[in-house]
């Protein structure tokens, strides 16, 4: 189901006037629901791997109590690696075993050895990068003694499978998730409210920004051999707004729902287009995703490569880096995206300026420029990440730099991109006066009840009127 249908809607609705009017007060019962709730959830897109999900999530809650138990670190650390194995060996069996072995046969060709391989035909199931990833956070912070493990099964089952933010994150920790489910929830208007305005700038988002962009940027990506420079690098520059106002997009519901349900969970973009710099912006990106990466696998690699001063930070950097593009899908482009961005670093660890902040007027002309800099530089780098192989990318590349760049562009007659600039414009400006909340709707300073009715029903106005023709999946789902 897609936040932004009618099905969910009506799913959504039957599940709160259970959660808050026939269940209120028994946390026990409100955690059963929620429980049942995400498999009937997940389930309504193929309860096939729904068996994958419960069964990794039983494993996982059998050894999280072992783990806890162990007393010995040989033990713990024994208990800790078939958590990882049995996690991370799903995951590379369902999202990269036929990279892995397309990869292998072409290394051959290299060599002028010819392998005949055989791959299967596997559908990746939805969301296991991100509960993959709850689960070995789960496992490893018992280990380290950061949190006790779980007993209630469906407490931690809750915690693996929570709908809202199962299928595309954000990636919650267990601490974070588990003592909020642990804990009695009473209905908070103000929490309600403010979650019903993010789901509201969620979907006006998605829905008018990013599925008009994605209708002009799949025909413009798909005949780009045809098309004049200029209508490329304008498809670039929609892409790279598409795939923020797609995934915030798709965030800020998450969020939005479950303060619905009484619940803070992790907050996933801190307007990443405001950013100054490339760390500044990986900072502000995918938040739950690189601050989960910096905690197990940056953390503890900088401080094996820390004799190595600059080299090893490089280093550090760029393996981290590759492992957010593997993460992103099993593809060489995706690889090549994280290992560009690592690289985007070298020149901020050099000049030793990696962690500090730049001086002068925060919000002066030098600003904008560094921010309008970056984007630049985003968009050069999103069109490996939408590409379809590295070759296409590098084609699309050449075929930029040509006389036509300075041509009109074309627009497909299907989107109303008058429209869509609108509501880049007017998502841009919100989002730059909001720089300091949590979201763009969370108008805590406006007291004129008016002004607020006024922007909620214009959203919605927008939405109803300049919604795309064809609502697609969030871009985040086949990750």
């Amino acid at each position: 189901m897609l936040f932004a249908s009618i099905p969910f809607a009506c799913f959504f609705i039957v599940f709160f006037l259970l959660y808050w009017y026939v269940l209120s007060g028994s946390l026990k019962f409100q955690n059963l629901l929620i429980l049942t709730g995400s498999y009937l959830f997940y389930a309504w897109w193929d309860w096939r791997f729904l068996i994958l999900l419960i069964g990794s999530s039983i494993i996982s809650y059998f050894l999280g109590i072992a783990i806890g138990k162990a007393d010995n670190k040989k033990r713990r650390s024994l208990l800790v690696w078939i958590g990882l194995l049995q996690g991370l060996g799903c995951l590379v069996f369902f999202k990269y075993f036929n990279f892995l072995v397309g990869s292998m046969a072409g290394a051959f060709a290299w060599f002028n050895v010819k392998v005949e391989v055989q791959t299967l035909n596997i559908i990746l199931p939805l969301g296991i990068s991100f509960y993959t990833f709850r689960i070995i956070s789960y496992l490893l912070d018992i280990k380290n003694g950061k949190i006790q493990p779980t007993i209630s099964p469906v407490t931690f089952c809750s915690y693996v499978a929570f709908f809202p933010s199962l299928i595309a994150g954000p990636i919650d920790r267990p601490k974070t998730l588990i003592p909020q489910l642990k804990k009695e929830r009473v209905f908070n208007y103000n929490q309600a409210a403010d979650g019903l305005r993010q789901i509201l700038w969620g979907l006006f988002k998605k829905i008018v920004i990013a599925d008009n962009c994605a209708a002009f940027t799949n025909d413009v990506f798909n005949h780009y051999q045809t098309l004049p420079a200029s209508t490329l690098l304008f498809s670039m520059a929609l892409f790279t707004i598409q795939v923020y106002a797609d995934f915030s997009g798709y965030s800020d519901m998450a969020i939005g729902l479950a303060s619905l349900l009484g619940f803070k969970i992790t907050r996933n973009f801190n307007y990443p287009f405001f950013a100054q710099n490339i760390a500044d912006f990986w900072r502000r990106w995918h938040i739950s995703l690189t601050s989960w990466l910096t905690d197990y696998v940056f953390t503890p690699l900088s401080v094996y490569f820390r004799d190595y001063g600059k080299f090893g930070l490089i280093l550090t950097i760029l393996i981290n880096f590759t492992l957010i593009g593997i993460w992103h899908g099993a593809s060489w482009t995706f690889v090549f995206f994280g290992f560009l961005n690592g690289c985007l670093y070298i020149p901020l660890i050099l000049k030793g300026t990696l962690n500090k902040k730049k001086k002068g007027e925060k919000n002066g002309f030098k600003t904008f420029l560094n921010s309008a800099g970056m984007f630049v530089l985003l968009m050069f780098t999103f069109l490996i990440f939408r590409a379809d192989s590295l070759g296409q990318a590098f084609d699309y590349y050449r075929r930029l730099f040509s006389p036509s760049l300075f041509k009109g562009f074309a627009i497909t007659e299907k989107v109303n991109m008058a429209a869509a600039l609108l509501a880049i414009i007017i998502m841009f400006i919100a989002e730059w006066k909001q720089r300091d909340k949590e979201h763009a709707l969370q108008m805590d300073g406006i007291d004129k009840p008016g002004a607020k009715m006024l922007i909620y029903y214009g959203l919605v106005l927008f939405i109803l009127v300049f919604s795309a023709t064809n609502i697609t999946d969030f871009v985040y789902f086949k990750f």
